[in-house]
């Protein structure tokens, strides 16, 4: 492109609250940054633009044919299923996507989430700070049992970059490492055993979901198969809120099939008020952040970056279309 491209960013809140910078995306070309875009001002917002940056903004074929300028499509996340693909593809529009910069950041929340479950320490704080120590008759007091994880197995359900790097971490702790994956001989870990998805269920002490979520998993976590699970296990998820059936898993916690869970996505994000697992206090949510550490962010934007210049200077190695 021999012109300076017109640069949007339609929800640049996401990628960017304010602790990281756009100036090495303002030197690529005229620059408009939006923290979030409604569905009626879409249209109108990405108009002008040559290279649209999008989180989670819906770029329909509807849409599409409204953006005679656009050219180029940097999805700032991992997940592409909110742009039409084949639309873009007959309009020539080339799509790239972002694949490995949080695999770090959301390794480590799973750890959060499941240290949370086996030793409760936001909960324990709050009773410390409710008075519970200073009334306690003795020097040490737990409301739960505490849970050592050496020694115990992980499961993990998808053994790409996120998944590999639980298992890592998990044998730092002395667990025992059991996946599966699409390609176990090509993504073989000195130390992981593969096995099929009953077996995963039914051997586990720890349940990790991180595979994309596709048709053919769609709700592939419902009572049946929670029903396999040890009454002393977690199930963790970490990866798309559509694996899990949400109404049997709530329904699975109160009858304690299983010890506990902790989800970081949900099916409908944000969720309703009424969520069916909010009431349930072995239940642990939070909200859609195991990917957005600062240093996370960075790796995002850098991303982009580098493949909005590839595409500037024809030599555009990775895309989706």
């Amino acid at each position: 492109m021999s012109v300076r491209p017109h640069i949007v960013v339609l929800d640049g809140a996401t990628l960017n609250p304010g602790d990281l910078s756009w100036q090495n995306l303002q030197s690529l070309g005229s620059l408009e940054v939006y923290d979030r875009t409604s569905e009626d001002m879409l249209v109108s917002r990405a108009f002008p633009a040559n290279i649209l940056l999008v989180n989670k903004v819906r770029i329909s074929a509807k849409v599409l044919a409204q953006l005679p300028n656009l050219q180029f499509i940097a999805i700032t996340a991992t997940g592409y299923n909110n742009v039409d693909l084949e639309a873009c593809k007959v309009r020539g529009i080339r799509v790239v996507n972002a694949v490995g910069y949080g695999s770090l950041s959301v390794a480590q929340h799973v750890f959060a989430l499941l240290l949370e479950l086996t030793n409760r320490v936001a909960w324990h704080d709050r009773s410390v700070k409710q008075g519970d120590w200073a009334r306690c008759a003795d020097f040490s007091y737990w409301k739960t049992s505490i849970v050592e994880l050496a020694g115990k197995t992980i499961g993990i359900y998808g053994f790409g970059s996120i998944g590999q790097q639980v298992g890592k971490i998990a044998q730092a702790f002395g667990m025992q490492v059991i996946a599966t994956h699409r390609h176990p001989q090509r993504d073989q870990q000195e130390g992981v055993r593969f096995v099929d998805l009953k077996t995963l269920f039914a051997e586990s002490d720890v349940i990790s979901l991180n595979a994309p979520l596709t048709d053919d998993n769609m709700d592939i976590v419902d009572m049946n198969l929670l029903q396999t699970m040890k009454p002393t296990a977690y199930l963790i998820n970490t990866a798309r809120g559509g694996l899990i059936v949400e109404t049997d898993l709530a329904e699975a916690l109160r009858q304690k099939r299983l010890a506990g869970a902790a989800l970081d996505v949900l099916r409908e994000e944000p969720p309703a008020l009424d969520h069916p697992l909010y009431q349930i206090d072995h239940c642990i949510i939070t909200p859609h952040q195991a990917w957005a550490s600062q240093e996370s962010r960075q790796r995002l934007m850098d991303i982009t970056l580098r493949q909005i210049g590839q595409f500037l200077k024809g030599v555009l190695r990775e895309a989706l279309v």
